[in-house]
């Protein structure tokens, strides 16, 4: 499984939802986050004023990355990413360029994605999508 965005945030939050972490641990060993969803979430880090930066930094490298993997945007990934937004296209639809990345390295790697937007992926046919936001 990859971790979305918004479910590595939650995840380093003071107040993550329950059960969160223990899923992490639970699955850990077969849970990945792309490159795109770790350039995110180390902007969200730089944004802040320098004390809150090293204390969210620490939160990541303590609760979140000794459980995780980086997968890179590889040459297949990209090849799927043009073919999925070729297809949203003819469609009318759009999603933007770093969520379509990230579907495109799930579709690649045959992953389910975790994300709190499920309805946002759900237009990315063959694509999986898990919540683990949900109550």
């Amino acid at each position: 499984m990859i971790l979305d965005t918004d479910v590595l945030g939650a995840l380093s939050a003071r107040r993550s939802p329950p059960g969160l972490r223990d899923r992490l641990v639970y699955a850990s060993g077969i849970v990945y986050t792309t490159a795109i969803n770790w350039a995110e979430v180390c902007h969200g880090i730089a944004r802040r004023i320098s004390e809150e930066r090293d204390r969210l930094r620490e939160r990541y490298e303590e609760l979140v990355l000794p459980f995780i993997g980086i997968l890179d945007f590889d040459q297949r990934s990209a090849e799927l990413y043009g073919s999925v937004r070729a297809d949203l296209e003819r469609k009318g639809e759009r999603l933007a360029d770093p969520d379509l990345m990230v579907a495109a390295i799930a579709l690649r790697y045959d992953m389910t994605l975790v994300s709190g937007n499920t309805r946002h992926f759900a237009r990315i046919p063959e694509l999986r999508v898990e919540n683990w936001l949900e109550e």
